[in-house]
């Protein structure tokens, strides 16, 4: 979800921020890490026509790209700013290039690379900016540049894995949607019409089609207005934050899938945790960051987690104590403690994780996909044979 922030800086300047945040409150935290203190925070209107949408994406600044192609020219030898200029130059994007240049003019100032990313939070997150200045105290943005591309590709993995577990189960629910409405729409009415004077011998579910047809068949207009009506007001519903976090809290509650949803979340934050702590940034400064990552239910368990480290407890034992590991995360944890390399633990706990992740899609559709095309078929074949069952009736009495 995206906010609208106003805030101000300790230099009295007004700014409006454009974050995308899970909620309100990570929005908040995000703006106040960046050195804002918040005056107005508001959640922006979703863009819901194709035009809007595509346009929305089309703006949208390339992190990923940039990161890349910033990444082999300074590997070429080009100074940091020159190389910015030099991407700024060959970009087409009016509004990319708008950006760029904005930050290699911050930088001829004498800002550091993160102080310039972080004037632009509509672009960069929070945690760009804080792997970039994470390795401004080591000279080593080439490597964080590196650490952050594997970051993100790895996490665009799992989330298309996922999305193109979706889409077969999406298609079979428009077209079975699709068929049934024509059944409903065109075939029942036309069947009425033959039923008309057998209408006390029909069955009660058969009455009911018939009744149905003579509605779309006298009102078609409004019967239509009416369907157009309740998908759009479903959308809607669908679409606000306090229904769509109310489903989640359902789909966290449901033993199996609320599981996953956990270690899915843990996957990420583990190895956003580790991408932080390879690149130099505390332990518990990166703790508060990767909070914002996590889904609400299990954020404040972070909070106390993160509160008993800062004390001087193990990170292996207060990550157990609020249910923030699985027992191979529990292990490796307890090993990364030992030998002093958290960093690299947690990208592989991240890894076992997402590998898990991925062979529980695969279980989930091959399951899925089958129980939702019979229950398709049930549905339609349910109408077609309500349709034909006074012609039945009618060749047993013929008999």
């Amino acid at each position: 979800m995206r906010f609208e922030i106003k805030g101000i800086k300790l230099d009295g300047h007004v700014d409006t921020l454009d974050l995308n945040a899970l909620d309100e409150p990570s929005a908040r935290n995000e703006a106040t890490g960046r050195g804002y203190s918040v005056l107005s925070i508001r959640r922006r209107a979703e863009l819901s026509s194709l035009s809007s949408l595509w346009q929305r994406r089309s703006e949208r600044f390339p992190v990923l790209l940039f990161s890349q192609e910033l990444l082999v020219l300074l590997d070429s030898g080009l100074p940091l700013v020159v190389a910015i200029e030099t991407l700024a130059e060959k970009e087409r994007n009016a509004g990319v290039r708008a950006t760029l240049q904005r930050l290699a003019e911050t930088m001829r100032q004498g800002r550091t690379f993160s102080a310039a990313l972080r004037q632009h939070p509509g672009a960069f997150s929070s945690l760009y900016v804080a792997t970039v200045q994470a390795s401004e105290r080591t000279s080593d943005l080439g490597a964080a540049l590196g650490r952050y591309i594997a970051y993100q590709n790895q996490v665009d993995a799992i989330r298309k894995r996922l999305v193109n577990a979706s889409i077969y189960p999406a298609l079979l629910v428009v077209a079975g949607g699709l068929v049934s409405m024509f059944l409903l729409l065109y075939v029942v009415p036309r069947f009425g019409k033959i039923y008309e004077e057998r209408a006390t011998d029909m069955p009660g579910l058969s009455k009911l089609l018939l009744y149905w047809g003579h509605a779309v068949e006298g009102h078609a207009l409004l019967v239509s207005a009416l369907l157009v009506a309740i998908v759009v007001a479903l959308w809607q519903v669908l679409r606000l934050p306090q229904v769509r976090a109310h489903m989640e809290s359902l789909l966290w509650r449901v033993p199996a899938i609320g599981e996953h949803m956990k270690v899915y979340q843990l996957a990420r934050f583990y190895r956003t945790i580790g991408m932080l702590l390879r690149g130099g940034m505390p332990l518990v400064a990166a703790l508060e960051m990767g909070a914002n990552l996590l889904h609400p239910v299990i954020r404040e368990r972070l909070v106390r987690a993160s509160l008993a480290v800062s004390e001087g407890r193990s990170l292996s034992q207060c990550m157990e104590e609020n249910g923030l590991t699985t027992p191979v995360a529990l292990r490796l944890l307890a090993v990364g403690e030992q030998s002093g390399n958290m960093g690299e633990m947690m990208d592989r706990i991240a890894l076992f994780h997402d590998e898990e992740i991925s062979r529980w899609v695969d279980w989930f559709t091959r399951l899925f996909e089958p129980l939702l095309m019979a229950f398709i078929g049930i549905v339609i074949g349910g109408i077609v044979i309500l349709m034909y069952m006074p012609i039945f009736e009618l060749a047993g009495s013929l008999k």
